[in-house]
């Protein structure tokens, strides 16, 4: 089976290709319109703007491409911005068409009566009475993370009822959270990035062919969506190097963070206290670090090589303290634009 990854240049894919090589598999990465032959199955994720990534798609050629492989009957996976480009269009970019896979359009989020974006760590209530096997493995008490402005609005009426799979509640509005009809399944969420309940879904793509043939069954009125949205719980690693030059977790009184020796106070390994705290139900990890980024930001390999190591183990969102933003060398020699900078990180 050649499973392959449609990556349109939005970044930030890493944090996907390690889940997939966590659960024993290799996925491949579309390169040209002619590896869309050879994909037995497509992963296509997406983040960033709507209109972003159908033009990236038409300026690569990938368009009808895609097209004609969902035609074909081979199986795929949207995520996030994956799955909003499947419909018809977004009120984030007006003039761009969807694929129009599904009916409907992504709209903005109502800010007046809650915080937007919708971040944390939300239920997907299936919302049909299908019993078709095998199926995705949306977890019934599960909470998977969600990072976005625009949704498609859950009616539970009229085409939705052929394709909507699982529905979730944000404030007071009910979103379509995954899409599955024929041989297209797609999440609003990001299952790479929520914990064991998003890497199973995942396996249940890679391992079946998870195939929906038209519905004949009942949903749920919007109504009937339940608030699932969960408290989060957030660790926070202070990351610095000690005189030794190794990067340790450490923690300051009044901002000292050296014992009564002198030694920089050393509470661990990073990469190893990072995955302890992701198995013992941590959803997010946050690493400060809090000696580097002085003078030359991208001669800072040990940390980026922290954060490499601690993605192919941790599979919830992964902060670094000091966010991303466009950098300079000292000597003026190179800048950095914040696309390529997360790019490194992420």
């Amino acid at each position: 089976m050649k499973l392959y990854l449609l990556d349109y240049g939005a970044g930030n894919v890493r944090s996907l290709v390690n889940a997939i090589e966590r659960l024993g598999h290799h996925i491949e990465f579309i390169q040209t319109a002619e590896d869309f032959a050879k994909a037995d199955k497509i992963i296509f994720p997406g983040v960033g703007a709507f209109g972003f990534a159908v033009q990236a798609l038409r300026d690569k050629g990938f368009t009808e491409c895609l097209r004609t492989y969902i035609a074909s009957g081979r199986p795929l996976m949207g995520i996030c911005v994956g799955m909003q480009v499947l419909f018809e269009g977004s009120d984030e970019s007006p003039s761009e068409p969807g694929l129009g896979i599904f009916e409907g359009r992504v709209r903005l989020f109502d800010s007046t009566s809650k915080s937007v974006p919708h971040i944390g760590w939300n239920g997907a209530q299936i919302v049909h009475t299908d019993n078709g096997k095998p199926a995705p493995n949306v977890g019934i008490d599960s909470r998977y993370y969600f990072v976005h402005s625009y949704a498609v609005p859950y009616t539970g009426q009229g085409q939705q009822q052929g394709f909507v799979h699982t529905a979730t509640r944000y404030g007071d509005e009910t979103i379509v959270s995954s899409v599955w009809r024929d041989n297209v399944f797609a999440t609003q969420f990001h299952p790479e990035k929520s914990g064991v309940a998003g890497l199973e879904l995942i396996r249940s793509f890679i391992e079946n062919d998870l195939i929906r043939s038209p519905s004949s069954g009942s949903v749920i009125a919007d109504t009937e969506v339940v608030h699932s949205l969960s408290v989060r719980v957030i660790a926070c690693l202070d990351v610095r190097a000690n005189d030794a030059g190794d990067l340790v977790v450490t923690k300051g009184d009044q901002y000292d963070v050296r014992e009564k020796s002198g030694d920089v106070r050393n509470l661990g390994k990073p990469v190893d206290l990072a995955a302890r705290y992701f198995e013992e139900g941590a959803d997010e990890v946050t690493f400060l670090n809090i000696t580097s980024f002085r003078d030359r930001p991208f001669a800072d390999t040990p940390m980026l090589e922290v954060l490499r190591q601690t993605s192919r183990r941790v599979f919830v969102p992964l902060t670094i303290g000091g966010g991303v933003r466009d950098l300079a060398e000292p000597d003026g020699s190179k800048v950095w634009p914040a696309v390529e900078v997360a790019g490194e990180y992420f």
